[in-house]
């Protein structure tokens, strides 16, 4: 069997961790399928003496994570320290530029920097892989870059955050309002005591703008997200929601928009309503789900743990294999120079039905006010439901006939300082077929 592929990690948290403990438990299988034996030879972590629940002895602990770069005794440097600039980013320069191989999980670097790096190993002939970066243990990134390397995608989205998910989740399930149940997650576990890139959707934005760079061959734009979480979702819409036929999901969107016979990069982070009957209407708990639309393969799910020790691990260590058997090729399927710089796409002649919800005063012509606006607007009404609340209030739920998302805009400033309306109306687009 060939010589070792020699491995230098950097990050003992969790996925850390779980690296070690796969090809510890599974070394003679990974051997056989690489072709060849893949070995941790020096570790390193800001705590030295912080005990981890696995044994460090047999790895060589390096103080200087940047000596992982150059080090003899390594091929590949694995970056699991997080962070989208600082000292991953730095290892992550040093290594591609030494002409190393890097493994990385962090979504947040690829996100800011992707195109610096796949530029810098495209340069060095260093083999630059991220599998880990998106939808953990699920093998999208395989899937897309290689799996569907025939095909034209047309639309790739999905859900990407499995925090998001579990809440709207529970919140289906129980009926209880957001805060609650993101309470109750920080408590068990699920939720981080700081949840804003979770619950507001940056992760899942992270995670968006890689999945449409390698779906449509462009570069990384996440700066061209538009971003939206669930913070305002409240048990109201819920069950509104499932009243007219629908669950609430956090969708990441990508698409190639022809809008004005061009072609721009429409990127969108959004809670919608998702009919009963798609796919991604029936994925609860933290699972993620990612939907690509090819020209010849047709609709194409990849569902499974998007996070966690294991699967994250387990992503890690097939992109180790990959590069043990010299299965590479370029970061995002073509070189960095060929990606495409597209312009990003505007929202406001795109077709949806949309939903609304509006916490209005309970008087006589306030629903007439509304529709007045939606009729100047160019919307009309598919389905409506109204309900009493206390004080006086009337919450009034709709979902819209397909119109340009304008009509939407166009309708609400209409009603922008209303004395009707009560508070900020909640609005969010149906996912279509």
């Amino acid at each position: 069997m060939a010589n070792a592929l020699r491995i230098g990690l950097a990050g003992l948290g969790t996925v850390g961790t779980g690296v070690i403990q796969l090809i510890e438990e599974n070394s003679a299988l990974i051997a056989r399928r690489a072709g060849r034996p893949i070995e941790i030879t020096a570790i390193t972590a800001r705590d030295r003496s912080k005990d981890r629940g696995v044994d460090l002895t047999p790895y060589r602990w390096v103080d200087d994570m940047g000596e992982l770069a150059t080090a003899v005794d390594v091929d590949v440097v694995v970056e699991l320290v997080g962070g989208s600039d600082g000292p991953a980013l730095t290892l992550a320069r040093e290594t591609l530029g030494a002409g190393r191989a890097l493994v990385t999980a962090n979504k947040a670097m690829i996100a800011h920097h992707g195109a610096e790096l796949g530029a810098l190993a495209d340069s060095k002939g260093a083999p630059l892989k991220f599998e880990a970066a998106v939808a953990g243990g699920i093998p999208v990134i395989q899937g897309l870059r290689d799996g569907a390397a025939a095909n034209r995608i047309d639309r790739v989205y999905g859900i990407l955050n499995g925090t998001c998910n579990f809440i709207l989740s529970a919140m289906e399930r129980d009926g209880r309002d957001f805060g609650e149940v993101l309470a109750d997650a920080q408590a068990k576990g699920f939720a981080e005591a700081d949840p804003s890139f979770d619950i507001d959707g940056v992760d899942a934005a992270h995670k968006l703008s890689i999945l449409a760079s390698l779906s449509f061959g462009s570069r990384i734009d996440f700066d061209g997200v538009d971003i939206r979480g669930i913070r305002k979702i409240i048990a109201a819409d819920i069950a509104q929601a499932q009243a007219l036929g629908y669950r609430i999901r956090l969708i990441g969107l990508a698409e190639v928009d022809g809008e004005n016979g061009g072609s721009s990069l429409f990127q969108r982070v959004q809670p919608c309503l998702v009919p009963i009957d798609h796919p991604l209407a029936n994925v609860t708990g933290a699972t993620n789900a990612v939907v690509a639309e090819g020209n010849f393969s047709g609709r194409l799910l990849f569902q499974g743990a998007g996070a966690g020790d294991r699967p994250t691990a387990s992503a890690v260590v097939a992109d180790l294999v990959d590069i043990a058997r010299k299965e590479t090729g370029p970061a995002f399927s073509v070189p960095t120079t060929e990606l495409d710089e597209l312009p990003r796409a505007t929202a406001a002649h795109r077709i949806n039905k949309t939903y609304l919800r509006m916490l209005v005063a309970d008087r006589p012509g306030v629903l007439a006010e509304i529709a007045a606006a939606m009729r100047d607007a160019g919307l009309s009404i598919e389905s409506l439901i109204q309900r009493e609340v206390a004080d006086g209030s009337a919450l009034i739920a709709m979902v819209t006939h397909e119109a340009r998302e304008q009509a939407v805009t166009d309708t609400l400033a209409a009603l922008n300082g209303s004395d009707s309306l009560q508070g900020e109306p909640m609005v969010m687009h149906i996912l279509g077929e």
